[in-house]
Protein backbone atom coordinates (compact mmCIF):
# COMPACT_ATOMS: atom_id res chain seq x y z
CA UNK A 1 0.00 0.00 0.00
CA UNK A 2 1.37 3.52 -0.74
CA UNK A 3 0.47 5.23 2.72
CA UNK A 4 -2.07 5.33 4.75
CA UNK A 5 -5.85 4.07 4.16
CA UNK A 6 -7.92 7.30 3.14
CA UNK A 7 -11.18 8.11 4.83
CA UNK A 8 -13.75 6.23 2.97
CA UNK A 9 -11.71 3.28 2.03
CA UNK A 10 -12.52 0.01 3.39
CA UNK A 11 -9.94 -1.92 5.04
CA UNK A 12 -9.35 -5.38 5.02
CA UNK A 13 -10.75 -7.72 7.69
CA UNK A 14 -7.22 -8.56 9.62
CA UNK A 15 -6.88 -11.04 12.49
CA UNK A 16 -4.64 -10.43 15.48
CA UNK A 17 -4.42 -11.37 19.09
CA UNK A 18 -6.07 -9.25 21.14
CA UNK A 19 -5.84 -8.99 24.91
CA UNK A 20 -8.37 -7.45 26.83
CA UNK A 21 -8.00 -5.55 30.17
CA UNK A 22 -9.34 -8.56 32.60
CA UNK A 23 -6.13 -10.46 30.64
CA UNK A 24 -7.40 -13.08 28.39
CA UNK A 25 -6.29 -13.29 24.86
CA UNK A 26 -7.69 -14.45 21.78
CA UNK A 27 -7.10 -14.06 17.95
CA UNK A 28 -9.86 -11.78 17.21
CA UNK A 29 -10.49 -10.01 13.75
CA UNK A 30 -11.33 -6.35 13.44
CA UNK A 31 -14.93 -6.87 11.30
CA UNK A 32 -16.12 -8.95 14.78
CA UNK A 33 -14.84 -5.97 17.10
CA UNK A 34 -16.66 -3.43 14.70
CA UNK A 35 -19.77 -5.77 14.12
CA UNK A 36 -20.76 -4.93 17.66
CA UNK A 37 -19.48 -0.79 17.23
CA UNK A 38 -17.70 1.32 15.52
CA UNK A 39 -13.71 0.99 16.59
CA UNK A 40 -11.48 3.63 17.24
CA UNK A 41 -7.79 1.52 16.47
CA UNK A 42 -5.14 3.64 17.88
CA UNK A 43 -1.48 2.68 16.86
CA UNK A 44 1.34 3.15 19.09
CA UNK A 45 4.90 2.45 18.78
CA UNK A 46 4.71 -0.08 22.09
CA UNK A 47 4.47 -0.70 25.15
CA UNK A 48 5.81 1.71 28.21
CA UNK A 49 7.62 3.73 26.12
CA UNK A 50 7.03 7.93 27.73
CA UNK A 51 5.06 8.47 24.77
CA UNK A 52 3.08 5.88 24.72
CA UNK A 53 1.90 6.09 28.57
CA UNK A 54 0.93 9.70 27.85
CA UNK A 55 -1.08 8.61 24.94
CA UNK A 56 -3.20 5.93 26.66
CA UNK A 57 -3.60 7.82 30.20
CA UNK A 58 -5.05 10.85 28.06
CA UNK A 59 -7.56 8.23 26.36
CA UNK A 60 -8.20 6.67 29.82
CA UNK A 61 -8.77 10.00 31.57
CA UNK A 62 -10.77 11.06 28.51
CA UNK A 63 -14.07 9.97 30.51
CA UNK A 64 -16.39 9.64 27.35
CA UNK A 65 -13.50 6.80 25.16
CA UNK A 66 -13.39 4.96 28.65
CA UNK A 67 -16.98 4.55 29.45
CA UNK A 68 -19.07 5.61 26.28
CA UNK A 69 -21.13 3.58 24.57
CA UNK A 70 -20.91 4.91 21.11
CA UNK A 71 -17.26 3.83 20.16
CA UNK A 72 -14.74 1.64 21.60
CA UNK A 73 -11.40 2.38 21.51
CA UNK A 74 -8.51 -0.53 20.75
CA UNK A 75 -5.03 -0.03 20.98
CA UNK A 76 -2.24 -1.78 18.37
CA UNK A 77 1.17 -1.95 18.81
CA UNK A 78 4.29 -4.45 17.91
CA UNK A 79 4.53 -5.28 21.94
CA UNK A 80 3.69 -8.97 22.93
CA UNK A 81 0.55 -10.23 24.55
CA UNK A 82 2.08 -10.69 27.69
CA UNK A 83 3.84 -7.11 27.57
CA UNK A 84 -0.06 -6.04 26.66
CA UNK A 85 -0.91 -7.55 30.17
CA UNK A 86 1.51 -5.84 32.17
CA UNK A 87 1.05 -2.61 30.60
CA UNK A 88 -2.83 -2.83 30.71
CA UNK A 89 -2.24 -3.63 34.75
CA UNK A 90 -0.20 -0.71 35.16
CA UNK A 91 -1.73 2.21 33.96
CA UNK A 92 -5.31 0.58 34.40
CA UNK A 93 -6.77 0.60 31.00
CA UNK A 94 -10.12 -0.60 30.47
CA UNK A 95 -9.37 -1.18 26.18
CA UNK A 96 -8.39 -4.29 24.65
CA UNK A 97 -4.78 -3.67 23.33
CA UNK A 98 -3.90 -5.67 19.54
CA UNK A 99 -0.35 -7.26 19.87
CA UNK A 100 0.28 -6.71 16.21
CA UNK A 101 4.44 -7.66 16.60
CA UNK A 102 4.80 -9.05 12.75
CA UNK A 103 2.99 -5.40 12.00
CA UNK A 104 0.12 -7.01 9.65
CA UNK A 105 -2.67 -5.25 11.25
CA UNK A 106 -0.17 -1.59 10.84
CA UNK A 107 0.54 -3.16 6.95
CA UNK A 108 -3.26 -3.08 6.71
CA UNK A 109 -3.68 0.42 7.54
CA UNK A 110 -0.66 1.55 5.81
CA UNK A 111 1.24 2.78 8.88
CA UNK A 112 4.33 0.99 8.41
CA UNK A 113 7.41 2.56 8.57
CA UNK A 114 10.96 2.14 8.99
CA UNK A 115 12.53 4.27 11.93
CA UNK A 116 15.78 5.76 10.12
CA UNK A 117 15.33 3.18 7.75
CA UNK A 118 16.89 0.18 10.37
CA UNK A 119 13.62 -0.67 12.97
CA UNK A 120 9.99 -1.22 11.25
CA UNK A 121 7.13 0.28 13.62
CA UNK A 122 3.79 1.96 13.26
CA UNK A 123 3.40 5.48 12.84
CA UNK A 124 1.08 6.78 15.70
CA UNK A 125 -2.38 7.15 14.30
CA UNK A 126 -5.90 6.57 15.38
CA UNK A 127 -8.72 5.33 12.48
CA UNK A 128 -12.28 5.11 13.38
CA UNK A 129 -13.82 2.10 11.22
CA UNK A 130 -17.73 1.53 10.94
CA UNK A 131 -18.80 -2.04 10.84
CA UNK A 132 -18.15 -2.12 6.68
CA UNK A 133 -14.63 -1.57 7.59
CA UNK A 134 -15.21 1.69 5.72
CA UNK A 135 -13.04 4.47 7.38
CA UNK A 136 -15.06 7.11 8.89
CA UNK A 137 -12.20 9.59 10.19
CA UNK A 138 -8.46 9.18 10.38
CA UNK A 139 -5.54 11.44 12.42
CA UNK A 140 -2.27 10.40 11.34
CA UNK A 141 1.56 11.46 13.72
CA UNK A 142 3.30 14.01 11.10
CA UNK A 143 5.93 14.82 13.51
CA UNK A 144 9.19 16.36 11.71
CA UNK A 145 11.46 14.05 13.16
CA UNK A 146 9.68 10.99 13.85
CA UNK A 147 5.77 10.21 13.13
CA UNK A 148 5.50 7.72 15.75
CA UNK A 149 6.43 10.80 18.42
CA UNK A 150 3.04 13.06 18.43
CA UNK A 151 0.36 12.19 20.84
CA UNK A 152 -3.29 11.86 19.28
CA UNK A 153 -5.28 15.07 20.17
CA UNK A 154 -8.12 13.12 22.04
CA UNK A 155 -10.15 16.31 22.28
CA UNK A 156 -10.33 16.72 18.79
CA UNK A 157 -10.88 13.09 18.38
CA UNK A 158 -13.69 13.01 20.16
CA UNK A 159 -15.22 15.54 18.69
CA UNK A 160 -14.20 14.54 14.78
CA UNK A 161 -16.13 11.03 16.23
CA UNK A 162 -19.10 12.33 17.72
CA UNK A 163 -19.68 14.66 14.79
CA UNK A 164 -19.22 11.53 12.51
CA UNK A 165 -21.32 9.40 14.45
CA UNK A 166 -23.71 11.98 14.81
CA UNK A 167 -23.63 11.12 18.74
CA UNK A 168 -25.58 14.08 20.90
CA UNK A 169 -23.42 15.78 23.27
CA UNK A 170 -24.34 15.63 27.09
CA UNK A 171 -26.22 18.23 29.02
CA UNK A 172 -23.36 20.69 30.53
CA UNK A 173 -26.10 21.96 33.19
CA UNK A 174 -25.34 25.70 32.37
CA UNK A 175 -21.53 25.23 32.91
Amino acid sequence: MDGPIGTGETVSDVTATLVRPDGTTSDVALGDLAADRPVLLSFYTADFSPDCIDEWCSFRDFDWFSSGEHVQVVGCSKSSAGLHRRFIDYLDLNFPLYADPDLAVSDAFGVTYRMLGITRRSRRSCFLIDSDLTVRYRWLGDHWLDPARDTPPVTEIHEAITEELDVPTPDTFGF
